[in-house]
């Protein structure tokens, strides 16, 4: 059964990272212990941590420590081979990855980098690697700078070298090739290597992943950065000398570019700011000053009065030494660019014949659900039926930096709700790369529906004492205008809670969207991805004391919801008892609850009152509640009280480190979602995604 892959390049800079992410990515969906090793790492100590690793168990949330992810760094395995050990290290390579092995259900191996060595040589160890790990081989090289009859030789050479070593290859990936030749290069290779029977893709070259941000440019140089140094996430995507006057080399300025100039010309650094903040220019990535000459004091006054910066850094060399050097910066996806990560994951999505692959590793079978297939399930469904969600908080760093996530990833249509003023100054101090005319923006007061949308929320409201006035002043608000563009139909769904209390957000939904037909009670979900499964938890968010009635209400419902999530409900009804044997106020709620569901909803598979050990494990349940078909094997979970959820839901997430997805708002006749005050990026992604396949539910059912 192969429970490996080896990545392995033909030479420097084939783009290893983009497909590392793309296999990891893929490999999460089928299983959930991950491992990731290197045989050698590209740092030269122990303390300082190699990129591609980082970047894996940092963005997929890999429980691993660090000392277990390779053997050597390249400083130990040069010494190693100078000195005509290779057996030795081959030995203590093998013993680190079967330590890993033995933890992990499927280790990605990464080869190592081609960096100041020769490439043949390097190439033939790992090979050599390779085959001794027992571990298919996925070769990666690039089409930059050749032509189609190159790409093809190096292809060529590098699978006669594997399987001259009896490696087993999985695959061939060309990156870097340009899109004008994509076609013709994928055509070649799949002619000329036919007989292989091997998946081959070829991934485009795209200037976003090649451009360095500015702060890997400050690193690069041992730079000081003397302004900006909250906007050094910027990408570089072209470097300009600037020796001319300013009349002359404004017409040369394009979009992000990173001007190089001398310190003392304070026409060129004053000019440059002015550019950068008119809108007759494009904006800057950021200056580099050169001579180790800082701004004088007056011109220095001047420019710490200005708002929001773009990075000026100041470095020693001279204009010249410093440009060369700035041209020899390599950039890397990191995992706290975002940005970078999206696009890769994208490329490798649309360009790789993942079916393939898959295919060529037919040992390797599902583990159950595990959240990355769970996620990637939902991600998969929220595209095959894309839906318009509104974000109301679009002056929210963490709404914007989602947005352009799920706009990357072409996931759903987008409206962003604000003040325009304010939501571009939080775009510049989010670093998105986007622009608003990319999505559907709106400034509620400014809209030609906001008279419609007041009139509107009078006829709703005026029977509760609404006046015209006050559906003016009401349709002002983000969270009222977004809620009625839902109610519209202008949008299929809302997300917002992440700047709003709960009580602000689903108020709206309360007023005029209401609760389904039979439905009193709004209530919410958690999707709680374990290690080896996906349950759910209700309510550990809305309803705090819930009568019995609400409690069947909120179980029905939370089956309801797991079902449209591919999890098959079977609910358990949790209590401080199991069946018959307690009594008390609180157990006998619980009882009449499930009684209530039983009656009302004979389809679901129904336990209750049931401890929560009964309700996971087995062997409790067949002594406690004998003959159940939930006890034991429980996927949705229903506590008594909001207490009571809260406090499990928390504990479960940090004792065991679960993705807990949600709240996810129940009972609403089109959905609405409250966002944690805490929420992550990531967690805002999640919810637009569950929203939308919410909205597909609900005009399919």
């Amino acid at each position: 059964m192969t429970n490996c892959i080896y990545i392995a390049t033909t030479e420097p800079y084939c783009g290893k990272s983009l497909v590392s992410l793309g296999i990891a990515d893929l490999l999460l969906r089928k299983t959930p212990r991950l491992g990731i090793f290197r045989p050698v790492v590209g740092t030269r100590s122990h303390q300082e941590r190699d990129k591609n690793i980082s970047i894996l168990v940092d963005y997929f949330h890999l429980d691993m420590d660090y000392e277990d992810t390779f053997a050597f760094t390249r400083r130990e395995a040069i010494d190693l081979l100078a000195h005509g050990h290779f057996d030795e290290m081959l030995d203590h390579i093998i013993e680190k990855y079967k330590a890993l092995e033995a933890k992990c259900d499927f280790v990605l191996c990464i080869g190592s980098d081609f960096e100041g060595g020769s490439d043949a040589v390097e190439f033939n160890y790992n090979a050599e690697i390779a085959r001794n790990l027992g571990a298919p081989v996925l070769i990666v090289t690039k089409a930059a700078e050749r032509d189609v009859a190159n790409v093809c030789n190096t292809v060529h050479v590098a699978l006669d070298a594997f399987l001259e070593r009896s490696c087993q290859i999985l695959g061939v990936i060309v990156n870097l090739a340009d899109m004008d030749r994509l076609s013709s290069i994928k055509s070649a290779l799949l002619s000329e290597f036919v007989s292989y029977d091997i998946p081959i893709s070829v991934i485009p070259a795209h200037k976003t992943l090649s451009s360095p941000t500015v702060k890997e440019i400050v690193e690069h140089l041992d730079a000081e950065v003397l302004y900006g140094g909250n906007k050094l996430e910027k990408l570089a995507e072209r470097y300009l000398v600037i020796a001319m006057q300013v009349q002359n080399y404004l017409a040369h300025l394009s979009e992000n570019a990173l001007l190089i100039t001398p310190g003392d010309r304070s026409d060129v650094i004053l000019s440059a700011m002015q550019a950068h903040q008119s809108r007759n220019y494009p904006p800057l990535a950021g200056l580099v000053i050169t001579g180790g000459i800082r701004p004088a004091p007056t011109v220095a006054r001047l420019l710490e009065g200005l708002p929001d910066l773009i990075p000026i850094i100041s470095v020693e060399t001279d204009t010249f030494d410093t440009a060369t050097a700035i041209s020899q910066v390599r950039s890397y996806a990191t995992p706290d660019n975002q940005a970078k990560i999206n696009l890769s994951l994208e490329l490798f999505e649309e360009f790789v014949d993942t079916l393939a692959l898959e295919s060529q590793l037919s040992g390797l079978q599902p583990h159950g659900m595990t959240p990355r297939m769970f996620l990637y399930n939902l991600v998969q469904r929220a595209k095959s039926d894309k839906r318009h969600i509104v974000l109301p908080e679009g002056d929210d760093e963490r709404i914007l930096q989602a947005a352009e996530a799920l706009m990357i990833r072409d996931i759903v249509d987008i409206t962003i709700l604000g003040d325009e003023k304010r939501v571009r100054r939080t775009m510049q101090r989010a670093g998105v790369q986007f622009d608003l005319a990319e999505v559907n923006f709106i400034e509620p007061t400014k809209s030609p529906h906001f008279d419609e949308y007041a009139r509107t929320l009078y006829e709703l409201r005026k029977h509760r004492g609404m006046n015209m006035d006050m559906a003016y002043d009401q349709m002002a608000d983000v969270s009222y205008y977004g809620t009625m563009m839902v109610y519209t139909g202008a949008a299929d769904g809302m997300v917002s809670g992440a700047a709003h209390t709960t009580q602000h957000t689903i108020r709206p939904a309360l007023q005029f969207v209401k609760t389904k037909p039979g439905i009193s009670v709004v209530s919410s979900v958690f999707f709680m991805c374990l290690d080896d499964r996906v349950t759910v938890y209700g309510d550990c968010a809305v309803v705090p004391n819930p009568t019995a009635e609400q409690l069947a209400e909120i179980a029905m419902a939370s089956a309801d919801t797991a079902k449209a999530f591919g999890i098959e409900p079977r609910v358990a009804m949790l209590s401080y008892s199991s069946g018959e044997s307690g009594v008390g106020e609180e157990v006998e709620k619980v009882r009449r609850a499930t009684q209530i569901a039983r009656e009302r909803r004979p389809d679901l598979k129904l336990e209750g009152p049931i401890q929560y050990d009964a309700a996971v494990d087995l062997g409790v349940a067949a002594k406690k509640l004998p003959g159940s078909e939930v006890a034991g094997r429980a996927t949705v979970f229903i506590f008594p009280d909001l207490n009571t959820g809260n406090n499990t839901y928390k504990a479960v997430q940090r004792e065991t480190g679960a993705i807990a997805v949600g709240p996810v708002l129940q009972g609403l006749n089109k959905p609405v979602n409250d966002l944690s005050r805490g929420c992550t990026v990531e967690d805002i992604i999640n919810t637009v995604v569950i929203t939308a396949i919410q909205a597909q539910h609900a005009e399919n059912s």
